[in-house]
């Protein structure tokens, strides 16, 4: 009896861990509840959230300014250039550095020293206004041009860096399902371990039982307890990355509005969404926004071969300070550059390569493009058919499990089946909930494939 008592006081012990593990979680709960009120997300609006505030986002938005703050520095050479130079001197001259003296009538000593005399000081005024006017420069307009494509290119950047924000805020909040599916799962297993070492408990009270089930009863709810404590620290840590990809205070409560439901047909055909794929997908309009660019760039260097022609013009008083009279210098000035060491022979060469790059690359994204959506489409196909088998499995241990417990319950047998049962059924709920979860994440990677992330439901 006093070896009764002592498994009896362990296995009270096993029990208080779990009801205060349990208890903790539900103070957890609470405190969320009744702190500030939480965000409530679905899968598309974490999509959609990540798509427009997150780091990645808002840096390629700042290079968007960066371009057009390029496009108005391009422009400006075509505009008019005014400039005011006023100015005050005050200078000594040497009159020895003049290099001649004036003639003076016979007798009369020389006008200046011919060891050199000082002169002045002279202080002298010029208010000078300067304008200018660019009139033709092809290589000036041609640049403008290219910088505007660059804009239209890092828009485009901007859209990817939102796909990609996107599409892995998506993955996280899958990931969030999935260890809060995973968290409930293993209280199911606790519980059941709870039930059955009261069961155990009992029928040694009875005399019916033996203090071997007991033993297995308490091992087994040991281990269902430890698997808990890792299942809620998943859980803690997949909503801590979640709000990191959402770019979301760490502090902020979310509530995840979505599940891991059953997998749902896939309205679309393998050509539809590879056309859909090369016409959306970001990435591949970056690199054709950015072969654009290059293409401009080129011809912005070979127009650097045509003449430019410039209006030029100047006034303003100049003199003493009391004898200021009105000064002025204009013209049209022809610039054509003739031989440069074919210098403009080799840029041209260079933007040439970089442009072919570009269009690899773009060729190569399209060719990706179809392999990501191949890839997907048959992942969702497999994954379906993963559900089905997993959704069997757990039906079959449920069934397993049911029976054993029946036997074991009727004292016909041991606890031994009944544990190895619910062995069985803690990894077919685990399997299910892999199942559903790479499911569901086979449509976010269609949905990346077709460049559709930020539109998910």
């Amino acid at each position: 009896m006093n070896a009764y008592s002592n498994k009896a006081i362990r296995i009270g012990a096993g029990l208080s861990v779990l009801a205060a593990l349990l208890a903790f979680a539900a103070r957890v709960a609470s405190a969320q509840e009744t702190g500030a009120a939480p965000r409530r997300l679905s899968l598309g609006d974490a999509a959609r959230l990540a798509a427009s505030q997150t780091a990645a986002v808002q840096s390629a938005q700042l290079r968007v300014d960066e371009a057009q703050a390029r496009v108005i520095q391009n422009r400006a050479s075509l505009l008019p250039q005014v400039a005011l130079t006023p100015s005050w001197t005050s200078h000594t001259v040497n009159s020895a550095s003049f290099g001649f003296n004036f003639p003076t009538p016979a007798g009369q000593p020389p006008l200046l020293d011919p060891n050199g005399q000082i002169i002045g000081p002279v202080r002298f005024w010029d208010l000078r206004g300067d304008v200018s006017q660019t009139l033709i420069d092809p290589a000036a307009s041609q640049r403008v041009r290219a910088a505007r494509a660059g804009v239209n290119a890092a828009s485009a950047d901007v859209a990817t860096a939102g796909e990609n924000a996107a599409s892995g805020a998506a993955l996280a909040y899958l990931r969030a399902l999935r260890s809060e599916a995973t968290y409930q799962a293993r209280i199911a297993d606790s519980t059941l371990a709870v039930d059955l070492l009261n069961v155990a408990r009992n029928q040694l009270e009875a005399g019916v039982g033996v203090g071997l089930d007991v033993t297995r009863a308490q091992s087994q709810l040991a281990g269902s307890r430890a698997q808990l404590i890792q299942a809620r620290n998943d859980r803690d840590r997949a909503q801590l990355d979640l709000k990191r990809a959402l770019n979301l205070p760490l502090d902020q409560s979310i509530v995840l509005t979505d599940s891991l439901t059953a997998p749902v047909a896939v309205d679309t055909s393998e050509a539809a969404a590879i056309a859909q794929a090369i016409q959306n997908r970001p990435d591949i309009r970056a690199a054709e926004a950015q072969l654009q660019a290059a293409e401009q760039q080129v011809a912005a260097t070979r127009a650097t071969r045509l003449p430019t022609v410039n209006a030029f013009a100047n006034s303003g008083p100049t003199g003493f300070v009391n004898h200021l009279l009105n000064t002025y210098t204009y013209g049209v000035q022809v610039s054509w550059p003739v031989f440069e060491g074919k210098r403009r022979e080799g840029q041209t060469e260079e933007q040439l390569a970089v442009a072919k790059e570009i269009d690899v690359r773009r060729r190569d994204l399209q060719q990706q493009a179809t392999v990501d959506v191949r890839a997907a489409l048959l992942d969702i196909a497999s994954n379906r058919e993963q559900v089905e088998a997993a959704r069997t499995r757990q039906s079959l241990a449920e069934l397993e499990v049911q029976q054993a417990r029946e036997r074991f319950d009727a004292g016909v047998a041991g606890n031994a089946d009944v544990i190895t049962a619910s062995v069985t059924l803690n990894s077919a709920r685990t399997g299910l909930i892999d199942a559903l979860a790479s499911y569901q994440a086979a449509r976010v990677s269609l949905a990346k494939a077709e460049g559709t992330v930020a539109q998910i439901r």
